[in-house]
């Protein structure tokens, strides 16, 4: 039962039954966050692509994760009309209610699909498989976004993907008065175009191709495991493969990411309220 004294956040879980560690960093900051911030804090999780679930209105902040397989592949699927009827229901209600909007956090697969669904970029299969602790680099617009100001530039964070956003449709991204905030590593030997990490599609929605969830404690569980230990040599080296270990226990590198941008996401959706807590 949801009250108005409480703050209320939907997960909604894309990873359609497949094992992760990304349910667990969404859930591990959502406590972190109750904790700091002295309010009563309840969360739900959707299972949508398993169950077709989705949330309905009465949340005042989306949290929707990374997943499995093709961000193409699910076109027209029932839980992709349910998922987006949510999304058209959210913006409406944003226009609707400006002085009470409802903010959304888009990550890896639902950035995916949601660019793919709206027009804002182009979806494509990379040639390669891109993972591990990766550098990403912001734009001005990046420079200045409240979820990514104090971080560095190149900020770091867990990379885990097998798709792309490129060419991103600058017109109609504006129009929606957003801006790309992130792309990825300049490669000058690569002919091949930056992908888009992230995007602020408006002031209450933002996504982004990495996972902020992602922390030191999970990612070097996954790094040690047999399979991804021989992936990240192969692909990368031995030596790139000590350098990611190491840069999970740099303060400036996804400790930092982890612990600045879903909370930032969070205290942006609870602001107002979180101005009126006594200090």
């Amino acid at each position: 039962m949801i009250t108005e004294s409480q703050i209320n956040i939907a997960v909604l879980d894309l990873y359609e039954g497949v094992a992760n560690e990304g349910m667990r960093g969404i859930r591990q900051l959502i406590e972190e966050f109750q904790a700091d911030c002295h309010l009563q804090v309840k969360y739900q999780v959707f299972d949508v692509r398993l169950k077709s679930e989705v949330p309905d209105l009465s949340f005042d902040a989306y949290i929707s994760s990374g997943g499995p397989g093709s961000p193409l592949d699910s076109k027209g699927s029932l839980w992709e009309r349910k998922y987006f009827s949510l999304m058209d229901s959210i913006r409406e209600h944003n226009h609707q209610h400006p002085e009470s909007k409802k903010h959304v956090l888009l990550i890896c697969h639902s950035f995916q699909v949601y660019c793919r669904y709206y027009g804002l970029g182009l979806v494509s299969k990379r040639k390669s498989t891109s993972f591990g602790v990766m550098p990403v680099h912001k734009t001005f617009e990046g420079h200045h976004d409240p979820l990514f100001r104090s971080l560095n530039d190149p900020l770091w964070a867990v990379d885990s993907r097998d798709y792309q956003i490129t060419q991103p449709d600058q017109e109609r991204i504006e129009a929606r008065g957003g801006a790309v905030l992130c792309i990825e590593k300049f490669r000058p030997h690569v002919d091949l175009e930056r992908a888009v990490m992230a995007i602020r599609f408006d002031d209450a929605f933002i996504g982004m191709q990495f996972h902020p969830e992602a922390d030191a404690v999970g990612m070097r569980m996954y790094l040690l495991r047999d399979d991804k230990k021989e992936y990240v040599i192969d692909k990368y080296g031995e030596k790139k493969y000590w350098d990611m270990l190491d840069h999970l226990n740099d303060p400036d590198k996804i400790m930092l990411t982890y612990s600045t941008v879903v909370p930032r996401f969070l205290m942006m959706a609870f602001r107002h309220r979180l101005s009126s807590v006594p200090s």
